[in-house]
């Protein structure tokens, strides 16, 4: 018996649907900027662990944000350094918002 090579449409990702990593990232900017939601301590953490994995694959904008976060949220040095450096990476690809909450920061 010969056997196609068919792709299982069970397997196959349909084309409409969003990546886990594109996901993730606009939920965490949806959390973030909502006015109610926004301003808890308990929904920036969980906005930050959701922008962890794209800005560690180098997600230009999720780099901008969770630098953002980190600088501008934590308490200590070691977390507020590491936003520093996610904001510089973001910078230099070229995202206006990190340059200008690095102009900030470093005034």
């Amino acid at each position: 018996m010969k056997f196609r090579s068919v792709s299982n449409p069970v397997t196959s990702t349909p084309s409409g649907v969003t990546s886990p990593k594109r996901m993730s990232m606009r939920v965490a900017e949806w959390l973030l900027d909502s006015p109610r939601l926004g301003d808890s301590p308990s929904v920036k953490h969980l906005a930050g662990r959701l922008l962890k994995q794209p800005a560690r694959e180098g997600v230009v904008a999720a780099q901008s944000r969770l630098g953002q976060l980190m600088c501008r949220e934590c308490g200590n040095a070691r977390d507020r350094r590491i936003g520093h450096e996610l904001l510089r990476q973001a910078a230099r690809a070229g995202d206006h918002r990190a340059r200008q909450a690095l102009g900030e920061i470093e005034d």
